[in-house]
């Protein structure tokens, strides 16, 4: 089950409203649909968690590019949403290397029910290019909010969004959309 929210810092504090992120197809479907709840160009959080698996946070503040904090990016990479926020630049990739993407598939011939060798030690280009447990991106994204880089990178997935946002002062607006 997943959850997003936008959370909108504003003269009179933060103002939350879910989003549905179904038309969301890039990080930049993404900035946009931020920037359209803040037209100050004030700072804008999109929080979005998958229950018990990761939480991202996406920041954007005016016309800068989006900053970005994912807390696992092997479980987020098996969500669609969690592949919207997963862009080669955060995984240290080269924009536009889908050599990537296929060496990280397992085309060795098992998929049609063949007995998989165990003998194989062999990870070859696919461990190389495999998306890494833990956390990905600017960790130090909510710093001057009130989260630093250590409380941030200790937070459970489970309870997350709730943490943050009641770090921003903001955990009634988000129990609101929630």
């Amino acid at each position: 089950m997943y959850f997003a929210a936008l959370l909108a810092r504003t003269e009179d504090g933060w103002e939350a409203s879910d989003t549905e992120l179904d038309d969301v197809e890039t990080l930049s479907d993404l900035a946009d649909l931020a920037r359209e709840a803040s037209p100050e160009d004030d700072t804008v959080l999109v929080l979005i968690e998958q229950e018990d698996a990761w939480f991202g946070v996406v920041r954007v503040d005016g016309e800068d590019d989006p900053r970005i904090y994912v807390s696992d990016a092997a479980a987020a990479a098996r969500s669609s949403y969690g592949e919207i926020l997963l862009t080669d630049e955060l995984l240290g990739r080269e924009p536009g290397d889908d050599a990537a993407d296929l060496d990280s598939l397992d085309l060795d011939g098992t998929e049609d029910g063949e007995p998989e060798n165990d003998d194989d030690d062999d990870d070859g280009p696919a461990a190389d290019a495999a998306v890494p447990h833990g956390p990905v991106g600017d960790s130090e994204v909510l710093d001057d909010l009130g989260v630093g880089e250590k409380e941030l990178r200790s937070l459970d997935a489970d309870d997350a969004l709730n943490a943050i946002a009641e770090a921003l002062g903001a955990s009634e607006v988000l129990e609101t959309v929630r």
